[in-house]
């Protein structure tokens, strides 16, 4: 019953990236032998380090590296962290610490070969199930911010620690069915002699059924209490869940072996059969558990908000909620502005992208006012006077976290209820036609029993949670990672997609369009180029500094400390940044903003007026010229005609230009009337609050679609180096590309379909099962054969519905 991957080539698997194993889906990809720049860069930085043991360790696919290893980051906050350590008493510092981006063994290798080769360090004990890390080194020797930019460069994000995490549910599963599965084994040693004939005359035959009763009411108590719990709470809740059929069939199949353990008839004992039961229902609810809280925990549990900041005539960094109006405070290159500001210093260049969605930064002068949730893009740290408090920005508004109504799956719920009926109504009629067949209350209320046990729902309790952890790990492989387990029954019923457009139907960098004007530069060149990009978060700046880390072109560039040109930096904001050095004056910036001499031959035309270049000079002499473009995700047209053939419409909501949301919408071949421009945070929500019949999938990557993200019925994000769209989403999405969000739909599908098939099977199942009983020929021994039996070929079903997904 293999189930085709519904609509996405799949007969031949495709080359797979070098790195992360994700497939190559486009031609570009195939050539270079990675599926983007990220796992290109931190490739060559693993072979250039000598520790190529990591891809003999990891995974075979894991997740392509983040668009955040090009990104600046501030580690001040660990310099902080790691004076106050070496202040402490003790024989050796030490802090914990959360990562993000463990993924596999591999990871947890690297991290600590990467620690190890720190100068004065001492140990480090990674704990990949929560995502954190241990660190002790030697007092005055170790540089904790250096570390961590290392680390940084291999794709691994340290952050502060977060609250102490409570133990995750999967973990508690885990000692559920640690415990259980001893108490079956247990059950069935002490049953077994029964089977083989022994005598109820045998000196140990009443001890052996005793021991067999306490074993299966450990396990009642143990793994059991977890479905009744559940059951019950949904019913309070008047929601018939799926716990509710395997609550009732643990506790039919537990009060009808008690009474026939006390009356001792051995017709109406199955304890085997009850901590068996138990024990696979907890193993199936472990596997759905588990894939989604794995991918979790790449998350680092952050908030976006700016924590702290630097408020003039006080002493240290006070908290953001502190900020009164008239303050005067500072913030630092690629923070966040937290509230509404009028600029102190004379000029900045600020992104509001985050916000508002326009792509392009923008120049502001002294006086002139700033919004909340702009970035500072210069070098320089800015000087801002508040006009708010936090409580009244539009960055709080915009941060503030939502309630997310759990979805009720209707249609399993009918089901279940449909089950819970049939069963019950079986067991009655059974009981009432062996009472006037053979007026014997023991013979009726065994097959009562022996019905109730049976119609245990193995397939719906093991093979359906199976089904999604299955398919969350198929989709693992293209880059998607499923946060909350009712995705599933959402993504049936979506029929809108609706799109932002600046970071998510494009990267977060333009794109360099001349690439091969950075080989031509020298050595010495290419050194204070580096130095000019190097931790400037203007998009420009990231733009060059990942082109020329990519290719192996920037001196040095491991994430340690690094030594640069010594000389005097300035900055014009709008225009571009200048270094003076032994060597000579140099600058990068927009064309002709220093009088520069005419470009080399055979450099591409200017487009300034459209800020789409760049000059690097040397004393007034163009050196190079660099051309960009707004960077397309490349396969976005073609997914995007592939989701509306498959019958999505497709919508686009952006603050962006009118000008420019025209040109995606065109590039993308979607009518002018599905783009909307220049639309704000709260008319994006009010727009899918008018358009959203519950069918609607919201994709966004800045806090400015947080209100729409809260609308949506069902929500996904590319991004998650932000802290700000990532605990709202119900999945997330890696890599430069949109295949996976095609292939989304399509496992879902696949998925169901699977599941479809093990409802025929559960079906039939049950037919024969109690047909078996309701005609008195079901004893314990034959109930326990089937039971097994049921679910091997539920999970036979399953794999087969799922393999043409986990072989790709």
């Amino acid at each position: 019953m293999s189930a085709p991957a519904d609509k996405v080539p799949a007969a031949t698997s495709p080359p797979a990236c070098a790195h992360c194993g994700a497939p190559l889906v486009t031609e570009a990809a195939r050539e270079a032998g990675f599926c983007c720049a990220g796992c290109a860069y931190v490739n060559r930085l693993v072979r250039e380090h000598g520790l190529e043991g990591y891809y003999r360790i990891k995974d075979a696919v894991i997740p392509p590296v983040d668009q955040a290893v090009f990104l600046p980051r501030d580690h001040a906050w660990l310099a902080d962290l790691q004076q106050h350590a070496e202040r402490a008493p003790g024989p050796a510092p030490r802090l914990e610490l959360d990562v993000q981006g463990i993924s596999c063994a591999g990871c947890v290798w690297l991290i600590e070969r990467i620690f190890l080769r720190q100068p004065g360090a001492l140990d480090i004990v990674v704990d990949a199930q929560l995502g954190r890390v241990r660190l002790r080194w030697e007092r005055g020797r170790f540089d904790a911010p250096a570390f961590a930019r290392t680390l940084h460069s291999f794709n691994y994000l340290l952050g502060p620690p977060g609250e102490e995490p409570a133990v995750s549910e999967s973990r508690l599963l885990a000692r559920r069915i640690g415990l259980c599965t001893a108490f079956a084994m247990n059950a069935m040693l002490f049953t077994l002699p029964v089977y083989f004939g022994m005598d109820d005359t045998f000196a140990y035959a009443r001890l052996f059924g005793t021991l067999a009763f306490v074993f299966a009411t450990l396990s009642l108590l143990v793994g059991g209490t977890f479905f009744i719990g559940r059951a019950a709470q949904a019913l309070r809740d008047c929601v018939l869940h799926i716990d509710l059929p395997i609550a009732v069939g643990i506790l039919g199949a537990y009060a009808g072996s008690a009474f026939g353990w006390l009356t001792g008839a051995a017709e109406f004992v199955y304890f085997d059969f009850v901590t068996i039961f138990i024990l696979l229902m907890l193993v199936g609810r472990w596997a759905q558990v588990a894939a989604v809280e794995r991918n979790r925990r790449q998350l680092l549990s952050r908030q976006a908000r700016p924590a702290k900041v630097r408020v003039a005539g006080a002493t240290g960094e006070q908290p953001v909620e502190t900020l009164a109006p008239g303050d005067v405070y500072e913030v630092l290159p690629g923070q966040v502005v937290p509230v509404e500001s009028q600029l102190a210093t004379p000029a900045a260049t600020l992104g509001t992208a985050w916000i508002t969605g326009e792509a392009e930064p923008h120049t502001w002068r002294a006086g002139q006012r700033v919004p909340s949730g702009a970035v500072n893009l210069g070098r320089m740290e800015i000087r801002l006077r508040a006009g708010q408090t936090w409580r009244d920005s539009l960055l709080a508004r915009l941060l503030q976290p939502a309630g997310r109504d759990a979805y009720r799956h209707r249609l399993l719920e009918r089901i279940v209820a449909g089950y819970l009926l049939g069963i019950f109504a079986l067991a009655g009629a059974a009981g009432v036609g062996w009472w006037l067949a053979t007026h014997d209350a023991a013979r009726t209320w065994a097959v009562v029993t022996a019905v109730l046990v049976v119609s245990c729902p193995c397939a719906i309790g093991l093979a359906f949670p199976l089904a999604d952890e299955m398919a969350a790990v198929a989709l693992r492989r293209f880059g998607v990672f499923v946060r909350e387990s009712d995705l599933w029954p959402r993504l049936a019923r979506v029929r809108r997609l609706v799109f932002d457009k600046t970071g998510t139907l494009t990267l977060e960098v333009p794109a360099l369009q001349n690439p091969e004007t950075l080989a031509a530069l020298d050595a010495g060149a290419r050194t204070v180029l580096t130095e000019l990009v190097r931790d400037n978060p203007h998009p420009v700046s990231q733009c060059l500094y990942e082109n020329l880390l990519v290719r192996g072109l920037a001196p040095g560039e491991t994430g340690a400390a690094r030594a640069a040109p010594a000389g005097e930096f300035r900055e014009e904001p709008g225009q571009g940044v200048t270094l003076r050095t032994e060597r000579g004056f140099w600058s990068l910036g927009r064309p002709g903003w220093l009088g520069a001499a005419a470009a080399p031959a055979g450099s591409p035309p200017s487009l300034a007026e459209d800020g789409h270049d760049a000059e690097f000079a040397r004393d007034g002499t163009v050196l190079a010229r660099f051309h960009f473009a707004d960077a397309v995700r490349p396969d976005a047209r073609t997914e995007i005609a592939a989701l509306r053939a498959e019958g999505m419409m497709v919508n686009i909501l952006s603050g962006d230009r009118r000008e420019k949301v025209e040109a995606m919408a065109e590039t993308l071949g979607l009518p002018a009337t599905q783009a909307l421009a220049g639309v704000t945070p709260e008319e994006k929500a009010d727009w899918l609050r008018r358009h959203d019949a519950r069918d609607t999938l919201m994709l966004g990557d800045g806090v400015n679609d947080s209100l729409a993200f809260d609308a949506a019925f069902c929500r996904g994000t590319p991004v998650i180096h932000r802290g700000a769209l990532e605990a709202k989403a119900d999945f997330y999405y890696l890599g430069r590309g949109l295949a996976g969000l095609r292939r989304l739909f399509a496992v879902n599908r696949s998925r169901r379909r699977t599941q479809q098939w093990l409802l025929v099977f559960s079906v039939a199942y049950n037919t024969v099962a109690v047909g078996l009983a309701v005609a008195g020929h079901m004893s314990p021994l034959l109930a326990v054969v089937l039971m097994p039996a049921s679910s091997l070929a539920s999970l036979g079903i399953t794999i087969g519905g799922m393999r043409s997904w986990l072989k790709l």
